[in-house]
């Protein structure tokens, strides 16, 4: 099976604080991989770690077979790998569709120079631009409240829109750092249902969640972290069965 992704040996520290340990993961292309644990286990610090936010102490992530260790953020999204945050991070003196469009670094960067003087590459990115937040909108079911301030929107919604930015810029590895968290049943749901689609498209999702049954109904594969150490890999049914999963993470009965 191809990877998309994978992390040798990387390690964090923060002062004296060991935040992972030689952390090697390999994550499947075209597949949903969710990574659970217990809080400060060091689920956020893996992300940052392959999206450039805080480059690992030792080791080295390779995005496709090329390593990227050490880029800075809008470099490694410029190669393919978007990410939303734990907290929504939002435009409020934007519309839905500017916090869309703000997303697509890569084309937006390069329309500034043209921008000035009005050319026509500027106006066929600025169309590029529109049509692709205007197809992630519509996905999401944003496009009818495109004009709106991002604050105005019920919770789920701007979950969603954080999605819809992270994926204007045509990813081939989107990561969610607990995009279900603060949502309600049926919001849940909705999200569930975006992220298979998404993966339908061919999307791979790696994903941070702290919801059991979210997780266990949407992961091909599961990482376990423990304070900073991989604990376990396997299908949602080994995890579900492994004892110390159980002990460290689980408890005696997940509700399922």
């Amino acid at each position: 099976m191809e990877n998309i992704l994978r992390t040798d040996c990387i390690s964090q520290r923060f002062g004296g604080v060991k935040a992972l340990t030689d952390i090697s993961l390999s994550i499947p292309k075209g597949r949903i991989f969710s990574i659970i644990g217990p809080n400060g286990a060091g689920k956020t610090t893996f992300f940052n770690a392959i999206s450039g936010l805080a480059a690992p102490v030792a080791g080295k992530v390779f995005f496709e077979e090329e390593e990227i260790t050490g880029l800075k953020s809008f470099q490694i999204q410029q190669r393919g790998i978007s990410r939303t945050f734990q907290n929504i991070r939002l435009f409020p003196e934007m519309s839905v569709k500017e916090n869309v469009i703000v997303g697509d670094h890569s084309r937006s960067t390069k329309s500034i120079f043209n921008s000035v003087l009005r050319t026509k590459t500027y106006k066929e990115t600025e169309k590029q631009m529109e049509a692709e937040a205007e197809r992630w909108m519509s996905f999401f079911g944003l496009y009818h409240l495109r004009h709106q301030n991002p604050t105005s929107l019920p919770y789920g919604l701007q979950r969603k829109l954080e999605i819809a930015r992270a994926m204007v810029s045509d990813p081939t590895l989107l990561l969610l750092d607990e995009p279900a968290a603060g949502m309600n049943e049926a919001e849940t749901i909705e999200l569930r249902n975006d992220i298979l689609k998404l993966s339908e498209l061919g999307t791979t999702i790696l994903l941070i969640e702290h919801d059991m049954k979210f997780v266990m109904s949407l992961s091909d594969h599961i990482a376990v972290l423990n304070h900073g150490c991989l604990l376990k890999v396997g299908t949602p049914k080994e995890i579900l069965e492994d004892e110390l999963v159980i002990d460290a993470y689980l408890g005696t009965e997940v509700d399922l």
